[in-house]
């Protein structure tokens, strides 16, 4: 099995001046060919920290292919989102922005961000990468890259995984380990890591519109939230969960084979691998009924909503950055799965394959604002239920809701 390399988070950006003929059109490219223009000018991109060297090839080959120069200018992971949404109106900040698909609510609030048009297109990707950058009925990004955590199984001590989790967990118990299956936790809970578990009893966090963006109504009460939350009281009382293991001890515990099983990410089975592993990745199963959904993290590049050069914005964007050679150099420098089809199939890596399949149905992460408001209540409720302090699953559930509307109502 070949190395996995980890997949973080990151952000790119470009400035772009276009010759003035080109700079008069607002309206996005789908195709090349048919805007015919010549490129001319200067692209200046920013890109994190982590990022830089994933781009700097894609920068050469265009420059190359279209005689556009390409800036990199590398930004702090930790400013590039706040200094595009602070500079844009100023008209300083970059032309195109690469960075996380739920950054999108933020941008469009605050006005940062022009719509794409990915016409036939977008039935080349990933249907997760597509409706992660919708919003508000319109394609905000163009995704390059996915990410979600799925299950991961230590072959060495089972070869076959059961089709429903409460199997799984009886499956677990036979192995002979300390733990049947971890999912890290920790003192202020962990709802990111539960959340294909709690997709499975239906009870999403933000009900979904028909193009598949999020709309500020919670989701997750009613009678498929309680009942969820029962079924957490109940791993907690079983002691298959435990609010004690946070995601170290999760990983520790895997990699000293005291569980045959774990819910994690790609950075965690990086670890596995290195470690001589022998490994198996496959989607959560179901614990409700319903399909087990995780959160999809998307990577994409936006189009600044103050661009002077819309063209050539559109033809980097739209028309380069979806094609099949490109995915497949961003992958091959940066090791997360590609979000177009074409290139995720050819992946020969087992263990990204095994997360590119749990990850094809997966949720996106929500972009709304509201978001920021379900965090802290979401997962202090599921650690108190776990942990047995919420008596009364059910009631506990219903006020976390409560507690979540009012902070978003504000």
């Amino acid at each position: 099995m070949r190395r996995s390399i980890p997949l973080v988070a990151a952000a790119l950006g470009v400035t772009l001046t276009l010759a003035a003929c080109s700079g008069s059109s607002d309206e996005p490219t789908g195709d090349a060919s048919s805007a015919a223009p010549e490129l001319t000018g200067t692209l200046t991109v920013w890109v994190d920290e982590t990022r830089i060297d994933s781009f700097k090839p894609v920068a050469e080959s265009y420059q190359e292919e279209t005689g556009v120069q390409l800036d990199l200018v590398q930004k702090a992971s930790g400013d590039i989102r706040t200094d595009f949404v602070t500079q844009v109106p100023t008209g300083e900040g970059p032309d195109v922005v690469i960075g996380a698909h739920d950054w999108t609510g933020e941008f469009v609030n605050n006005g940062v961000v022009a719509p794409v048009e990915l016409g036939d297109k977008a039935g080349d990707f990933a249907e997760s990468a597509i409706t992660a950058f919708a919003y508000d009925g319109k394609q905000y990004g163009v995704p390059y890259a996915i990410e979600n955590i799925a299950l991961v199984r230590n072959d060495a001590l089972l070869t076959e995984t059961p089709a429903t989790f409460d199997e799984l967990v009886a499956q677990g118990k036979t192995a002979g380990t300390p733990f049947p299956v971890v999912i890290q936790q920790g003192d202020q809970g962990d709802a990111y890591h539960l959340y294909p578990l709690q997709t499975s009893f239906g009870a999403p966090v933000f009900a979904q519109a028909a193009d598949g963006s999020y709309t500020p109504e919670l989701a997750l009460g009613g009678e498929a939230g309680t009942a969820f939350a029962a079924y957490l009281a109940k791993l907690g009382a079983e002691k298959v969960l435990d609010p004690a293991i946070d995601g170290d001890k999760a990983k520790q515990a895997f990699l000293d084979g005291q569980t045959p099983y774990i819910v994690t990410g790609p950075w965690y089975a990086e670890a596995f691998v290195e470690a001589g592993m022998d490994i198996t990745v496959l989607p959560v199963p179901s614990a409700g009924g319903e399909e087990a959904q995780p959160f999809v993290g998307v990577q994409g590049a936006f189009i600044s909503a103050k661009t002077e050069n819309s063209v050539l914005a559109n033809d980097f964007v739209t028309n380069y950055l979806t094609t099949e050679e490109i995915q497949d150099e961003l992958y091959a420098t940066g090791g997360r799965v590609p979000a177009l089809t074409a290139s995720a199939d050819k992946i020969d890596d087992e263990v990204l394959a095994g997360f590119n399949e749990a990850g094809a149905t997966g949720a996106p992460m929500p972009s709304l604002p509201e978001m920021g408001s379900v965090w802290s209540f979401w997962g202090t409720t599921e650690v108190q239920l776990i942990g047995g302090q919420a008596t009364d699953p059910a009631g506990a559930w219903t006020a976390m809701v409560t507690n979540i509307q009012g902070a978003i109502d504000g």
